[in-house]
């Protein structure tokens, strides 16, 4: 860990900065919103095309690094979103809010694109890891921190876009002057939407439909607390409570997950979500009570993600992994995209801000279903012979999951070869 931190600290430091800019500007905007009457549905594309320019910006981005390399990509993408956040407030208005989200969207993309190449790098197959774990975890902490400072201005104003804006402007200094070499990049040929779905039906329609809980939470969580009537300073803390239920049950799901059958696991998980998504719709008015829905949602959203990625390994061999990374991105960016448009549009009707959970408690009730419908289909893999779980956030683009699915496919070989006893 040590040594990741030493050869990798101003990209980890930077990044930190750019979540601690993503975070406050995502929720910031929700609340904004509702000051500038905004109806929720329009609120809704707004925070649909974030996900939209992600999409692209995960499959352009490649294509930009290779032309002209990581830094400039990173410096000119990180202008490009303290730009946009400066206009949010001079033009309030759905349309220009809407193309800014698809810049940011785009821009964030391919940062972490950048980000991810670069840290693998600079990482050895010894701690390849551990120095994905502290970037994931470097991500989280960034999104939680940023809702601290939503309580440092006004909302009506524009300090708060300010601060996000100067906080991604100074994470460009320490990556630019930065000694550590930057990589060669290259990417791996991607496995076709078809192959994937052959090879697991369920890894495809649960990563559609986790796409839409949690883009629903990331995009659409300031919107309900707007929309219930809650304060700023409840918004804040509401909001950071998905990812604080994500950190802290990340790790227990992983481990619990190479322990027992991954579609029991899932099923079970799914229903714990869906539980806590009706918890949350029947009793949200009372506020300790959201946040123990929000802790529940976000801490089975999250992991699931990373176990949906294992299970559909243990369904691969070791070498498709990696090319199976940007077909699995690509279906939970569809379902990011519809999302915040189906919650948006649910909560505009007379089901009102409970609409938010009813949405995220279908999806978990549908996968709950659909993994338990899988698991009559096809015998499961034994739980010794399955891949290692590699912690995930459902943030990371489709390098960080090929990086994920390369580390399991190393720990795999490595357990088949103790096995053998070469």
């Amino acid at each position: 860990m040590i040594q990741v931190l030493s050869s990798a600290w101003a990209l980890l430091f930077g990044m930190c900065l750019l979540m601690v800019g993503n975070g406050m500007q995502g929720t910031l905007l929700g609340i904004r919103g509702a000051l500038e009457d905004f109806s929720t549905f329009e609120m809704s594309i707004v925070m649909s095309c974030y996900f939209v320019g992600f999409l692209g910006g995960s499959r352009m981005a490649p294509g930009m690094i290779r032309r002209v390399g990581h830094v400039r990509v990173f410096a000119a993408l990180a202008s490009m979103i303290s730009a946009v956040m400066i206009l949010y407030p001079t033009f309030p208005n759905v349309a220009i809010w809407s193309i800014g989200r698809v810049l940011i969207g785009f821009c964030f993309s391919a940062v972490y694109v950048t980000a991810e190449s670069w840290l693998n790098n600079a990482a050895t197959n010894a701690n390849r890891g551990q120095a994905l774990s502290l970037y994931m975890i470097v991500q989280t902490l960034g999104i939680v921190a940023s809702q601290a400072l939503l309580l440092t201005a006004d909302p009506s104003g524009y300090v708060l876009f300010v601060i996000p804006s100067v906080l991604v402007s100074l994470a460009i200094t320490p990556i630019l002057l930065s000694i550590s070499p930057t990589p060669a990049f290259d990417t791996t040929k991607p496995m076709s939407l078809r192959e994937l779905l052959n090879f697991s039906p369920l890894g495809c329609v649960g990563m559609f439909l986790l796409g839409g809980v949690f883009s629903a939470q990331f995009g659409m969580a300031s919107v309900y607390g707007a929309e219930a009537g809650l304060s700023v300073a409840q918004i804040s803390l509401f909001v950071a409570t998905f990812f604080v239920g994500s950190v802290v049950l990340q790790y227990p799901i992983g481990w619990i997950s190479d322990r027992m059958d991954r579609r029991a696991l899932i099923v079970i998980i799914s229903v714990i979500g869906a539980g806590g998504s009706v918890l949350g719709m029947m009793l949200g008015h009372i506020f300790p009570i959201l946040l123990v829905a929000s802790f529940v949602v976000g801490g089975m959203s999250n992991p699931l993600y990373s176990l949906l990625i294992a299970h559909t390994n243990d369904f691969l061999n070791p070498e498709d992994m990696a090319s199976a990374s940007g077909g699995l991105v690509f279906i939970n960016g569809l379902g990011a995209i519809l999302g915040p448009i189906i919650t948006g549009w649910m909560m505009g009707t007379a089901l009102g801000p409970g609409a938010f959970y009813l949405f995220t408690a279908a999806l978990f009730v549908a996968l709950a279903f659909y993994a338990s419908y899988r698991a009559t289909q096809r015998k499961g893999v034994p739980v010794e012979e399955t891949g290692d779980y590699v912690p995930l956030t459902a943030s990371a683009t489709a390098t960080a999951v090929e990086y994920a699915q390369e580390i399991a496919s190393e720990a795999s070989q490595e357990d088949a070869d103790r096995a053998e006893g070469r």
